[in-house]
Parts: C-alpha cells; sequence; structure tokens
C-alpha cells in the first residue's frame, strides 16, 4: 500500500474515519497504562527474591575477617569490587562499589568536579567562566538532567546505529570549555544502538583540549541482552590508560535491573589514581556504603557467568514484550512513511521515530486514552526534541495483555497525529474527538 504522503486527500479522510473509529473504542474502555519508565515487572521481582534470604545468620555477615554490619570500607567489600571487576572486565583496585544508583554515583562525581575539580583538573568547574557537556541524543534524560543542574551548557552531538557522530565529538572536544560527553555505550537509551569498535577506539583515543575532560561511561545495560547470546564488550578503562589518557574515562554500571532497582549495588570505575582521589572526596560524605547489601548481592549473584544465567531468565520475561511492541510497530506503521525505528537485542526500550512534528501530538492523543509514555523531548537536552519526533517506549512494566492494547493505542495515536498534518487538520475542529 502506498505511503499517506502518496495518497489523496479523499484516501486520507478515509483513513481517519477508520482511525477515529478505533479511537473512540479505546477510548470507552477507559485504561490506565503507564508506561513512562523502564521499570522491572513484578515477575521479574519475584523471580529474584532470593536476595532477601540469601543472608540467613549473623555469622554469614562476616567475609575475609570483616564484619559487614559495621564501619569501614568505604571502596567496598572486595568481594564485591571483584564482582564488578569480573562483570566490566577490569581490575578490583579501579572499582568503587556504592550504594542502590549509579545515577547517585554519577551526580557526586559531577557535583566534585564542580566544587574540588577532577583529579587532573587545573581548578574547580565552579571556577570556570563556562563548563560545556556533549549530550548524544536522543539520550538519557535524567543524564543530563543532573549536568543541567549545575548550569553546564548542553550540546547535543547526533547518535547513529554505531554511536554518537565521532567526527563531531571529535571537533567538538577542540574546545578546552568543553569538558565532558555523556555515554550509554551497549543498548543506549533509548534508541537500542550499540557502540562499535572503531566509535569506542575514538573514544579512548580522544585528544580533547581540557586536561580534565570527563567520558561519563555509562555501562547501564552491559549484560542485559533479552534476544540472542550475551554480547562481549570491550574495557574502555585499559583503552584509555594504552591510549595514554587512564583518567579520562568513569564507568558506571549497578544491579538495577538484575535484583531489585530501589536495594542494589551499584559501580563506579576507573584508574586507581581516580579512584584514590575520589575516595578522599568520598570519606567527607559517608564511611561506608550498605555492606551487607553488597554481601547479599555477591553471593546471590556470584560472578560474571551467572549473572548473565539470570539475565536469560529475565529475558523469558522482557523477550516476549519486546518482540510485541516490534510485531506491532511493524502490523501498524510498516509502509506509512511516518514513523522508523531500531530493533534493539537488548536494554530497556524501543525507540520511535515519528513524522517531525507529531511526537508531542500523538503523546498528547494517547493521555486521552489512558496511557503514559516518557514526555516528548525528554530524551533531548532541556527537554527540547528540535523535530518533535522521537518517542520512548518502555516495555518492561506492564502485563503482556496491557503491552498490546498500549501499543494499539501508540499506533492509532501516531497515525492520527501524521494524518492530522498532511491534511492540515486537527480531529477535534473536525468534529472527529
Amino acid at each position: 500500500m502506498a505511503t499517506y504522503a502518496c495518497r489523496s486527500r479523499e484516501d486520507l479522510r478515509v483513513e481517519v474515519k477508520k482511525l477515529r473509529a478505533r479511537f473512540e473504542r479505546l477510548r470507552h474502555e477507559q485504561l490506565d497504562l503507564d508506561m513512562t519508565r523502564g521499570k522491572p515487572s513484578r515477575l521479574q521481582l519475584d523471580m529474584v527474591s532470593g536476595l532477601l534470604s540469601v543472608l540467613s545468620d549473623k555469622d554469614e555477615c562476616i567475609i575475609d575477617g570483616i564484619d559487614c554490619r559495621n564501619y569501614g570500607d568505604l571502596a567496598g567489600l572486595q568481594c564485591a569490587r571483584a564482582y564488578w571487576a569480573d562483570v566490566l572486565g577490569c581490575k578490583p583496585s579501579q572499582t568503587f562499589v556504592g550504594g542502590n544508583a549509579s545515577l547517585s554515583l554519577m551526580h557526586d562525581l559531577i557535583a566534585r568536579a564542580y566544587t574540588h575539580g577532577l583529579k587532573d583538573s587545573p581548578r574547580p568547574w565552579c571556577k570556570e567562566s563556562r563548563v560545556k557537556f556533549l549530550c548524544p541524543s536522543p539520550g538519557y534524560d535524567r543524564h543530563f538532567r543532573i549536568t543541567e543542574h549545575f548550569g553546564f551548557e548542553l550540546i547535543a552531538v547526533p547518535m547513529t546505529p554505531d554511536g554518537p557522530d565521532m567526527d563531531i565529538v571529535e571537533e567538538l572536544v577542540r574546545d578546552p570549555m568543553v569538558k565532558g560527553i555523556w555515554c550509554v555505550p551497549k543498548y543506549s537509551n533509548p534508541q537500542g544502538y550499540t557502540y562499535c569498535e572503531e566509535t569506542v577506539d575514538r573514544f579512548a583515543n580522544l585528544k580533547p583540549a581540557a586536561p580534565d575532560f570527563l567520558i561519563m561511561w555509562d555501562n547501564a545495560y552491559c549484560v542485559h541482552e533479552f534476544e540472542g547470546e550475551f554480547e562481549p564488550f570491550r574495557d574502555i578503562i585499559s583503552l584509555c590508560a594504552e591510549a595514554g589518557r587512564p583518567n579520562m574515562v568513569y564507568e558506571f554500571a549497578s544491579t538495577s535491573k538484575i535484583t531489585f532497582p530501589g536495594a542494589g549495588i551499584s559501580v563506579m570505575a576507573s584508574s586507581e589514581e581516580n579512584i584514590e582521589y575520589w575516595s578522599k572526596l568520598a570519606a567527607i560524605q559517608t564511611i561506608s556504603y550498605d555492606k551487607v547489601n553488597q554481601l547479599r548481592h555477591v553471593r546471590f549473584l556470584k560472578d560474571r557467568a551467572h549473572t548473565i544465567e539470570l539475565m536469560k531468565q529475565h529475558a523469558t520475561i522482557m523477550g516476549p514484550k519486546f518482540a510485541m511492541v516490534l510485531k506491532m510497530l511493524r502490523y501498524e506503521l510498516t509502509n506509512k512513511g511516518i514513523a522508523h525505528w531500531h530493533h534493539p537485542k537488548g536494554g530497556y526500550f524501543v525507540c520511535v521515530a515519528a513524522m517531525p512534528g507529531t511526537a508531542k501530538r500523538t503523546l498528547e492523543l494517547c493521555s486521552w486514552l489512558g496511557v503514559k509514555f516518557t514526555p516528548a523531548g525528554a530524551t533531548y537536552p532541556y527537554g527540547i526534541d528540535p523535530h518533535d519526533s522521537m518517542i520512548r517506549i518502555a516495555p518492561s512494566l506492564p502485563p503482556i495483555d496491557d503491552l498490546e492494547k498500549a501499543m494499539e493505542v501508540f499506533c492509532v495515536s501516531l497515525k492520527l497525529a501524521a494524518l492530522e498534518k498532511y491534511l492540515g487538520i486537527t480531529l477535534e475542529n473536525e468534529d472527529l474527538i
């Protein structure tokens, strides 16, 4: 069938009439579905609830002569540091194990760069006349909000299927005011892209003008395949060291979507010099993080191999949901010429690029039908999508029957928004809603 752009106005009006009937039927169902964030489902949380009973006796809280119930070991239990080193492919001495949220570690790193500077900073960032930060876009809204919170100028860098456009990155880092870049190297949020080898190599070999330029390498989905086998990733810390800039990268990960999002453990990994410097600053804030939880996780997850096997169990729940989303997109939107999307093999999101100028309207129509998505524009700096096109879909939380209904709402709304654009109408004025 011809795309909407190739069809007559009469044909398009017939299509509007058909979609209006579906819209009305969906509205009468009085749905109330929330797909705004990538939350694990109840089934996934139940699947890992053995974590709650892995420590059942006071004697089990002692490991390597350390009573994990007490103060101390700011950088984390040695077994927890070894666990994360195994997962990320670095050394235990290059890790710092934090609390439940890697986002907190990211925020605190930026905050300390602002107030005190990083290891290689000539001065605290608050003393700079201006600070700029690169934001591959679309990207993770909470990343961008951290750097916006400190008053940095956010610069959007286009994403490609191979990662950020490195020609643009390499040009921008020649400016000494550019202090860093956000990265999600595997199954990027929201598009699900994985950086190719060339992109990773070019990051490791960056020659920024700022001596304290910072790569924020958020490896949030490092073991999060829901289709196919585990995809290995490269150790960015070693690559930066080999390129002569060992202090340039900080890598982050957590168990948020492995065990419990609100009660997991996180890690920051970098050069030993950076970890030592960071630990001195962190010691002002806290004496230690939750080592009981660290030990629980090590006992439950054991190592990288066991973690990957656990993620295969998650995939039995996640995989069918993503398959449902992609099936609905293909069935409803293929050959319409109004949207395109990437088929991710892991991560937590599907990103749909709608016809420019229709994303906000699509989500407005969805909200009228009782389905909430991440706000349009949220995946860009300052919440502004210059093309009003990108829409993030988070399939993980709803039961699959609800998810199918939500995707019907989404597809009907997206098509109606596109038809409004083509016909120069609004459905309200046409007395269609």
